[in-house]
């Protein structure tokens, strides 16, 4: 059964890591996949064909509309002729319905799957033609195949918004507990890197600059939290955010932070050395579905703070704490209390975290929902197979 993955872009993301784990975890036999990026690929797309997964551009500029790029896209899928199209995020989900019509005009059209993966969006903060891409999408949500997402909050807010699609499947994402572990030398090395000692308390953040992460509010947070805890140091990574950042300066700023208690990384390729490091993670998101970075944090034995948002709360349940989405002051609260737990009650509740991943969030387990899905919509390809 071939598989052709369609996704917005390949940088490193939430959506970009779940689509690298499932390629490099199905099984290649019944279901050899190529991957497509709306846009010119990043990191993921170097990861992708590292670990042998072929991947193509459609070279579009990100939030530009382009008939091109669409044309592109039928043309390959004509060329390809996948038995079944996976799209990953709205602008995916949209590009690749349109162009599998096009592609295939008097029928034998592959099955199409779409990939949502948020379970809020404030449209307010984003460009109009995503929120004309999340309207459209809406409206034409009966015609794919199946729609996935990982979490019941996710389908719950899409289901608000006027989603109403043949097939609805939650599929919580895989954990990757063999590279996100609990690395004592990483640990070491990575603080030393950074000018840290051992028993400085590294408070984490890991997320690309994006308005529905909330940097602001995080800082905030950690800028109150700093009087009760004027040890702590806080160590950010993700695409955007580094000392180029005059947004993210500026709430430094607004924080009253002391800049020598703050590390900004920037992208990192080596996460699961930095979470080593960290003594608690936050999240600070105003709209997650079932965010890969609080669970590669436990998966690294770190304890978790997230905001209330998609299904975080029941990711971490009781090796964490939970407050509500845009409150700094409540950050600021769980913050402290969890440093105050000391190191080796932070070190009980990360080891609880991680045996909750590796115990109900594996990847195999998440690719064998993907493939059973995948069967299901393509019985056909299957009885060729066997």
């Amino acid at each position: 059964m071939k598989i052709l993955h369609v996704i917005t872009g390949l940088d490193v993301g939430g959506a970009e890591t779940t689509l690298h784990r499932l390629a490099t975890t199905m099984d290649a036999a019944r279901f050899p996949c190529r991957v497509v990026s709306l846009v010119a690929p990043g990191e993921m797309g170097r990861r992708l064909e590292r670990d042998g997964v072929g991947v193509d551009s459609l070279h579009m500029r990100r939030g530009v509309p382009s008939p091109v790029g669409l044309a592109r896209l039928a043309g390959m899928l004509r060329s390809y002729r996948p038995d079944l199209v996976q799209t990953w995020l709205y602008h995916a989900d949209l590009l690749g319905l349109v162009a599998r019509a096009l592609a295939f005009p008097m029928g034998g059209r592959p099955r199409l799957v779409w990939n949502i993966r948020c379970a809020f969006m404030d449209l307010v903060r984003y460009r109009r033609t995503t929120a004309l891409t999340l309207r459209t999408c809406a409206a034409l949500s009966r015609f794919p195949d199946a729609v996935v997402t990982n979490s019941a909050a996710a389908r719950d807010f899409h289901l608000g918004l006027g989603y109403a699609p043949r097939r609805f499947e939650i599929i919580p994402n895989g954990f990757d507990a063999d590279r996100f572990r609990p690395d004592a030398d990483a640990r070491l090395a990575v603080r030393a890197e950074l000018g840290l000692g051992e028993d400085d308390l590294v408070i984490g953040h890991a997320a690309r600059f994006d308005p529905m992460k909330d940097h602001r509010t995080l800082l905030l947070a950690a800028g109150m939290a700093a009087r009760e805890l004027p040890g702590a140091v806080l160590v950010l990574a993700g695409h955007g955010v580094d000392r180029d950042n005059e947004r993210l300066a500026a709430w430094l700023a607004e924080a009253g932070l002391d800049p020598g208690r703050i590390r900004l990384l920037g992208e990192r390729p080596d996460m699961e050395r930095v979470m080593a490091a960290m003594d608690l993670h936050v999240s600070s998101s105003l709209g997650e579905s079932l965010p890969n970075v609080v669970g590669e944090a436990m998966a690294c034995g770190v304890p978790s703070v997230v905001t209330d948002v998609g299904d975080s709360a029941a990711l971490v349940g009781d090796t964490g704490a939970v407050v509500g989405p845009g409150d700094a002051l409540a950050l600021a609260r769980a913050m402290v209390r969890m440093a105050g737990l000391g190191r080796i009650g932070r070190g009980a509740l990360g080891l609880a975290a991680r045996e909750r991943v590796v115990a109900g969030f594996s990847p195999a387990g998440a690719a064998r929902r993907y493939e059973a899905l995948y069967a299901s919509l393509c019985p056909e390809s299957e009885k060729s197979f066997h």
